[in-house]
């Protein structure tokens, strides 16, 4: 995977926002400086008060029992489809099971909150199962090894797309390659007649999203200038399967960035991974459509939302790039679509299908800002991938499977013993203040580590406190406990929250790869359809487990009485 500074990431950004060099030049420059692009005007976060904490007595924790139990069992006894006819797929990268709880005592705490007892709206789904993560070769995987298992049904190597472990990362054989493709849920699905669409704040040719639809030995393979010679032609890149082969070619929703990869816009020191070949895929995209009036490339968030009105086929690119952190976007880069905004528009183009769709959702600067050790970052894009979930429940009904999960988790941690609503980007309130969240490893080491000086209670670290007026800046680094140039993902289990028609199927302790089969089957679209009793035209029959009850029993009077 290639990284890359601040910088560079906001500037290729900034470069389309602005459509000045200049601008962006200047802008570069500011990245410098502290705050410059952000300022948080949230009120002062303070420990709740006694008033507050007496407040929650036997009585408060009764009745806030007794209402979980009735929302359970309401659950339990509602009805269900038989069959799910659209499934929304959101991967929230690098989210494990501490950026979640971190994520709501923040979304909370913005709120007005004490923070603990906010709650996101996945985290209501009734059904919630731990996913074990590791890929063929590796304990700790990629993004691109556990997509492919998500999404195809089948493990594989460290940092390969869409093939099975017959193919080692880098290596190409073009015998073996044919051999080892993987087909993904989007193939399924569109054997099916459903629509289909993935949506990512990352480049549409990241690992995430290119698991939909490409199989390559190396992730990193995104343009033709970074496939060797040797292979380039019998292998097309990433870019070129999204628009060439399907089921890229036939997704009637992608909105992202990678303006670059799909040879949009030619950058120069910004440049991640420019085309050799001269192409403008975009131009592909559209001339492969030229009988359809309804096919449309858009490039900013007006255009965006003028065009899901109409638009059957719809290609958005908003940055060269990653798209911006909505830390930053907000503020700045209003024409720059948010997560949720592009989830909508996604929905009212594939809602025109009378067979129903297929949508992958990633929020994929959650896994960006744990990398550079930016917890603020992470936090506030999980927050935004929770509005992009609740958005959803709001404009699908009880036919539509609603799946979130991670990829995996980071180095992240959230420890010591802060006061009950404690600001969760503040410090502990013991002797020795240290921040609540912290990483393993990662870049944020160097920041923090001060062997020369040890003023910090003899230890060899900064004096936390002194960041106080930094802690709302985006770009704050927190600390970590061995340098890395970047932080490493971590190993542990994931959740995964499910609601809607076979939903009770994802629970327990299972393997990355089940997941696709549980959709296969669900759905009643790819190799376990024909598994379902209920596929066949029944997809929007309602299903009722008292009713089950009691037809059985009826069954047994009729029987034995």
């Amino acid at each position: 995977m290639i990284r890359w500074t601040y910088g560079y990431f906001f500037c290729a950004t900034l470069f389309v926002a602005a459509n000045s060099a200049s601008f962006t030049k200047e802008l570069s420059k500011d990245l410098v400086n502290d705050n410059v692009l952000y300022s948080d005007n949230f009120e002062e976060i303070k420990p709740a008060s006694e008033d507050q904490l007496l407040k929650q007595d036997k009585q408060f924790w009764f009745h806030q029992g007794t209402r979980t139990l009735r929302r359970v069992v309401k659950e339990e006894t509602e009805d269900v489809p038989r069959v799910a006819k659209n499934v929304v797929f959101f991967l929230a990268d690098g989210m494990g099971a501490t950026t979640a709880t971190a994520a709501r005592i923040y979304k909370g705490q913005r709120a007005g909150k004490i923070g603990e007892e906010h709650t996101l709206s996945f985290e209501e789904f009734p059904n919630v199962a731990l996913v074990k993560t590791y890929d063929v070769d590796m304990q700790v995987p990629d993004s691109a090894s556990t997509a492919t298992a998500l999404f195809t049904g089948v493990k594989s190597r460290y940092k390969t797309l869409g093939v099975d472990a017959n193919v080692y990362v880098g290596e190409f054989d073009k015998a073996t390659y044919n051999k080892s493709r993987l087909d993904s849920f989007m193939v399924w699905a569109q054997e099916a007649g459903k629509a289909t669409g993935i949506v990512t704040t990352t480049r549409i040719t990241h690992a995430t999203p290119a698991a939909t639809y490409s199989r390559t030995p190396h992730r990193d393979w995104e343009c033709d200038s970074f496939i060797p010679y040797a292979h380039r032609a019998d292998l097309k890149d990433i870019a070129r399967q999204l628009v060439e082969d399907a089921p890229g070619k036939n997704f009637n929703v992608i909105l992202g960035g990678g303006q670059e990869q799909l040879g949009y816009v030619k950058l120069m020191d910004t440049s991640v991974c420019p085309r050799d070949d001269g192409l403008n895929l975009t131009s592909t995209w559209l001339n492969n459509r030229r009988h359809s009036d309804k096919a449309t490339l858009v490039v900013n968030k007006a255009q965006l939302e003028d065009a899901k009105k109409n638009a059957d086929y719809l290609l958005g690119l908003f940055a060269p790039n990653h798209l911006p952190y909505e830390l930053v976007r907000k503020g700045h880069f209003p024409n720059v679509p948010s997560l949720t905004e592009m989830t909508q528009a996604a929905l009212e183009v594939l809602r025109k299908g009378t067979n129903g769709f297929v949508l992958m959702v990633e929020a994929g600067l959650i896994d960006k800002a744990h990398h550079d050790n930016l917890a603020r970052c992470a936090l506030d894009e999980t927050s935004e991938l929770d509005d992009a979930v609740a958005l959803v429940l709001r404009e699908t009904g009880p036919d539509t499977l609603i799946i979130v999960t991670s990829d995996h988790s980071h180095s992240f941690t959230f420890s010591g013993y802060p006061l009950r609503g404690n600001d969760i980007m503040g410090f502990t309130n013991e002797s020795l203040p240290y921040p609540s969240l912290s990483y393993a490893n990662g870049p944020g080491f160097k920041y923090h580590y001060n062997p020369d000086e040890k003023k910090f209670e003899g230890f060899p670290w900064r004096d936390p406190t002194e960041d106080d007026s930094r802690l709302k800046d985006p770009f704050y680094q927190q600390a970590a406990t061995f340098y890395r140039f970047e932080d490493t993902h971590g190993g542990e289990d994931v959740p995964v929250y499910s609601k809607g028609p076979g939903a009770h199927l994802l629970r327990g302790v299972i393997e990355q790869n089940y997941v696709a089969h549980m959709i296969s089957y669900a759905a009643c679209i790819g190799p376990h359809a024909r598994l379902n009793r209920d596929c066949g035209g029944t997809s929007s029959a309602p299903f009722q487990r008292r009713s089950r009850l009691i037809l059985g029993l009826v069954l047994v009077k009729i029987i034995f009485f």
